[in-house]
């Protein structure tokens, strides 16, 4: 299955049903009051996050949505049915654009989340419902009103713990494969990987987390360069960044391909990355001398960065990275959870002033 991660829809939930003007006739009530019945509700566009799903490809085939519409209300006060809702499934990280404005509406991260994209019209009155001591035969009714109509954009941003960056051919796919079982195509050449891949690596223990390769960066990324602008955006939700260098070129080219690294990051659109904890990985140790290795690392690690050396290929290194990766990410989530429960109590002592104020 091909990875699509933007897909264009448009979504129409059902009309109402109109009211019914109907009035009751009987064998020995030739003029009963009026029994219309209201129409039904038009049925809702739903999203529904689904996590079997990683990719927007169903899309690609099928871009319209339509709602069942309220059937019309009847005589002797029958109700229309309600139409039926149509139930969409995305995958998690799906982000609901409004296609005209380019407003977020809705970000679906949970699995099972459930979310209105088009509301049906409800269903109009019958005629019974005008009835009134000086109006007692009523001839009017309501029609149903219009279902909600508009066009979305969807994005998928991957939802993962560490985002794996790098330039081409620095080794991410073959670490990928090696920590997880995830299988992606490797090659010694720039560009194998062409969509972001997700790997779950299993610590044992219960310990485990989520890291997204996304396809090698070079210059420009911010711009759309070598589609940078699709790939960055998979990493925003990311707890840290792992940035992989290969230390086989040597101390010169292994820090001019760092400093792109932070230069694409930094210039990005979204902020948020800028503020995520970074750990560089050494990569191909196996080729690289011990003189050479040490050299960066210390050039690395003068910039700030935590920094291990690993061999992605035979695997050396790899587990203490993978440990390292853990703590941090632990740390990350500990740090959210304070801030969340920060503002809560910034929330709770601004109403308790607000009450006392009162």
């Amino acid at each position: 299955m091909n990875f699509v991660d933007e897909a264009r829809v448009i979504v129409k939930a059902g009309d109402g049903g109109d009211g019914a003007v109907s009035f009751r006739r009987e064998k020995y009530v030739p003029k009963g009051g009026p029994d219309g019945g209201d129409g039904g509700r038009g049925g809702d566009v739903v999203f529904l996050v689904d996590p079997g799903l990683n990719t927007l490809q169903h899309f690609r085939h099928k871009k319209w949505f339509r709602a069942e519409p309220g059937k019309a209300g009847r005589g002797k006060k029958m109700h229309g049915r309600s139409g039926k809702d149509v139930v969409v499934r995305v995958p998690p990280g799906t982000v609901v654009k409004d296609g005209a404005s380019g407003l977020i509406l809705a970000d679906l991260t949970e699995p099972g989340q459930r979310w209105i994209a088009a509301k049906g019209g409800s269903g109009g009155k019958g005629n019974a419902r005008f009835a009134t001591a000086t109006n007692q035969a009523p001839k009017h009714a309501t029609p149903g009103k219009k279902g909600q109509e508009r066009e979305l954009v969807l994005e998928l941003k991957l939802l993962a713990d560490v985002g794996l960056v790098g330039l081409p051919n620095a080794g991410k796919s073959t670490l990928l494969s090696r920590i997880s079982a995830a299988r992606p195509k490797i090659a010694d050449y720039p560009f194998t990987t062409l969509v972001p891949n997700l790997g779950v690596v299993d610590l044992g223990e219960e310990r485990s987390f989520v890291v997204a390769d996304i396809p090698g960066l070079i210059e420009g990324a911010h711009r759309g360069v070598g589609m940078g602008m699709e790939f960055l955006k998979h990493i925003e939700r990311t707890k840290i960044l792992l940035l992989m260098l290969d230390a086989s070129l040597g101390k010169e080219e292994a820090l001019a391909a760092l400093e792109c690294l932070e230069g694409e990051l930094s210039r990005y659109q979204n902020a948020d990355l800028s503020g995520k904890p970074r750990l560089v990985a050494l990569n191909k140790m196996d080729i690289t001398s011990g003189e050479e290795l040490e050299a960066i690392k210390q050039a690395v690690e003068a910039r700030g960065y935590p920094c291990l050396v690993i061999s992605a290929y035979t695997g050396r290194g790899v587990h203490e990275l993978l440990e390292a990766l853990y703590s941090v990410i632990q740390q990350a989530y500990r740090d959210e959870e304070a801030e969340k429960g920060l503002a809560i109590e910034e929330e709770l002592e601004a109403s308790g002033q607000a009450d006392g104020m009162a």
